[in-house]
């Protein structure tokens, strides 16, 4: 048994996978450091040392690297030496989902057994907030405007520098070089100094290092105009890449804001129970809350006394409110319906299904980091190539055969100018902001190269159902006419709908707005908990509600109850009309497809993708919207339960992209290769996703997948180009063909080609 400090930190201004791994080796060689750990997604560094480690030193040392650090805390464990430590993941426990109770108040369950609850919901939808921000590359803040962080302010001040330069060198011609050079340093001594304190730190051929070694290079050879517009390039390259990084952090952390701040606790005082407000982050296990109707629950618990209809959204993705009676579990964050609740606390706060799906959410990327850039891989090999090739050149004819030293270093010069990556170095960030403008004017917003890459490779698309296939709003499908006619019966459920916002109510009110219905007043409407709704409409007594309350009131014959059985069984809510008594017809609703979801997932499977529907609603309505769709379904399932079949269908060697748009669609989409928000999504969905289809289209999901090859090939047409025409001149140069100018022109004439050749992908098709 050895004891064992471990420190965590906040840190700040990590914002990609190669920041955390400079990050992780330098703290690694540190004395008495090991098990090391760095979150991008939590922003977070953990670790394990010993009682000699200096914790001032580490933190000076990732300090020097461009990032800041804020203690969290420190303890000690004691743990056995060679042990094997479980794998302690977060999961989401929720009730089995086969054995739910789908009745609903006013959410018309799915198996028959409908009920109405008017008064005191809170169905205020989780709408999509737009998306700002570009993906850039930030060793300080990224919570406010790109242009106020730090790499963005110096890329500005570089390009501002660089335009100034370019008109005093045309009055000055003389002075040109000293002006180029000094606007190159104002952007290449940060870089420089980050390449250096890197190098220390374990991690010597850097990006940065690349830069630094392809400016000074420049200079040497006496253009430093190009240098400039290297380092300008650069920088903007960089900020094209992460900037959202600190924005998805919040979002993720946001999610705790669907559980209120206070709850209201029973306590016996002297044998009289009185309510308190307290905090809700100090309710204890077993502890008694009350919930008011409205109001979202605080805490994970089991209701001990009485019966409401609780919006479940957030959590299951259930399109309806689900009823919850007596020992019926319930999630903090959602909202309760219509009727008062006493709940016993199960879950302590840190430990409810919010902050286990933050957790999960967090898991999942820290397990997909993005892919490493594709420059940064080859100047491990590029940078000492070119280096030392050109100190070849310059040095071995002079020495072994006694050359000219001026030639020979003249093409030495020339040599390194031409390795310097200015093409490279804009190939793939010209490429990708081009396809991200062309992505944004057809509404598919492209989170960075990876993601790109990453697209084209999809074999399997997982989509959730509610607001993804379908539009996630019921409308109203059949109106059935029994005592009544069809106008009837729609005119008197209208009546009694009138004032609720309810989805449920808003469809049966578009249809009659739709028919041009005439709707009557009603009065003394009375919500029956778990079975519907009375109101008194023209002298008659009138109830809307489920089928299983109806027949309690009349008698359904059998030919009506074969009806509405087969209205449930194409997934379709039924709720029955009784009209002074006597039955007066049904009105049938349906959360249906949406409009291009057919067409769209066709595309997918004539692509050869493999397509599966994910959902959290009941099995009968899942299947009747996948037997509609020809699409494979799952259903019933909780958030970690779509976490758990993505990694299934990765395991049989599928690249997962995963489509939804809600909460519970969070932990999946960060867990597949690549996630996919639809526009109507929540926050946490769009920023979770690497990817967003804006308006909502399923067929974008194969525009986006067509995108991304495009791009592919475009991103591997420039890196041809520019490593192409660089080989060229090498040779030549080395036998004397061409010089120093040339040399200038096979790099400043690559980065041109690249350009124009990105800027193709700004033509967009479809």
């Amino acid at each position: 048994m050895t004891a064992t400090n471990q420190a965590r930190y906040k840190v700040g201004g990590m914002d990609c996978a190669s920041c955390a791994a400079k990050i992780d080796t330098a703290v690694r060689r540190m004395p008495g450091v090991e098990d090391v750990s760095v979150s991008v997604a939590a922003a977070t560094m953990t670790f394990s040392h010993d009682e000699t480690t200096d914790l001032a030193a580490i933190e000076k040392k990732v300090a020097g690297l461009g990032y800041s650090l804020r203690a969290l805390g420190k303890k000690t464990a004691t743990v056995n030496v060679g042990a094997p430590q479980a794998d302690g993941h977060a999961h989401v426990h929720g009730p089995d989902c086969a054995h739910h109770d789908h009745s609903h108040d006013h959410a018309h369950s799915h198996d028959g057994d409908h009920a109405h609850s008017h008064h005191g919901h809170d169905h205020s939808g989780h709408g999509a907030k737009e998306i700002e921000g570009l993906h850039g590359h930030d060793h300080g803040p990224m919570d406010g405007p790109w242009w106020k962080s730090t790499k963005g302010r110096l890329t500005i001040l570089v390009g501002v520098a660089l335009v100034v330069a370019y008109g005093i060198g045309h009055l000055i011609p003389a002075y040109d070089s000293y002006i180029f050079t000094a606007a190159m340093l104002i952007g290449l001594v940060p870089i420089a100094r980050r390449a250096v304190l890197a190098a220390f730190a374990g991690t010597p051929f850097s990006i940065e290092m690349l830069m630094t070694i392809a400016a000074i290079g420049a200079v040497v050879i006496n253009a430093s105009e190009e240098a400039a517009a290297v380092v300008f390039l650069f920088l903007v390259g960089e900020l094209l890449e992460g900037v959202a990084a600190g924005k998805a952090r919040q979002s993720i952390q946001s999610l705790t804001a669907l559980v209120p701040k206070n709850a209201i606790v029973e306590e016996t005082v002297a044998g009289v129970v009185k309510n308190r407000e307290v905090p809700a982050e100090s309710l204890k296990i077993g502890s008694i809350i009350l919930v008011r109707p409205g109001d979202r629950i605080s805490a994970d618990g089991v209701i001990v006394a009485g019966e409401s209809a609780i919006d479940e959204a957030p959590v299951t993705g259930e399109s309806t409110p689900v009823t919850k009676r007596v020992d019926d579990t319930v999630f903090a964050g959602t909202v309760n319906g219509a009727a008062a609740l006493r709940v016993r606390v199960t879950a302590a706060a840190e430990d409810n299904t919010i902050a286990r799906v933050v957790r999960l959410v967090e898991e999942a990327q820290e397990k997909k980091a993005p892919t490493e850039r594709f420059i940064d891989r080859f100047s491990r090999y590029y940078t000492p190539g070119v280096v030392a090739v050109a100190a070849l050149v310059a040095v071995l004819p002079p020495l072994v055969a006694g050359a000219s030293w001026s030639e020979w270093v003249y093409k030495g010069l020339a040599i390194l100018l031409i390795g310097c990556p200015c093409a490279l170095v804009i190939s793939t960030p010209a490429a990708i902001a081009a396809s991200l403008s062309a992505g944004a004017r057809r509404g598919l917003l492209l989170k960075g190269g990876a993601v790109l890459e990453m697209l084209g490779k999809i074999t399997a698309v997982a989509l959730d159902k509610t607001g993804t296939l379908t539009a996630g709003k019921p409308q109203v499908t059949d109106v059935i006419a029994f005592g009544r006619n069809a106008e009837d019966v729609l005119r008197y459920a209208a009546a009694l709908e009138t004032g609720s916002s309810h989805p449920l109510a808003v469809a049966i009110l578009a249809k009659a707005a739709d028919e041009e219905v005439e709707i009557p007043s009603a009065s003394e409407a009375k919500a029956l908990g778990g079975q519907g709704v009375t109101a008194i409409v023209g002298g008659e007594e009138v109830f809307f509600g489920s089928p299983k309350a109806a027949a309690a009131r009349v008698s359904l014959p059998m030919a009506h109850s074969r009806r509405i059985t087969a209205l449930n069984d194409e997934g379709k809510t039924v709720s029955v009309l009784i009209v002074g008594g006597v039955l007066a017809g049904a009105v049938a609703m349906r959360d249906e497809p949406r409009p291009d979801a057919a067409a769209g997932l066709k595309e997918l499977t004539d692509a050869g993708i493999k397509t599966v529907m994910l959902t959290g609603d009941n099995a009968r309505t899942a299947n009747a919207i996948g037997q509609q769709l020809s699409i494979e379904v799952r259903a019933e399932l909780m958030p970690e339960d779509k976490q758990r079949i993505v990694g299934e269908l990765q395991r049989e060697g599928f690249v997962v992209g995963k489509v939804g748009d809600g909460i519970n669609d969070a932990p999946a989409l960060a867990a597949a290769d690549v996630g996919i928000a639809m526009g109507g999504g929540t926050d946490v969905a769009l920023e979770t996703a690497d990817a967003a289809v804006l308006h909502g289209r399923v067929g974008d999901i194969a525009a986006m997948i067509a995108l991304s090859k495009r791009t592919m090939r475009n991103i591997h047409q420039n890196i041809a180009i520019a490593l192409g025409l660089k080989a060229i001149f090498l040779v030549t140069t080395i036998v004397g063909i061409t010089g120093l100018w040339p040399a200038i022109l096979a790099d400043t004439g690559a980065t041109v080609l690249v350009t124009i050749n990105a800027l193709r992908l700004l033509r967009v098709k479809g």
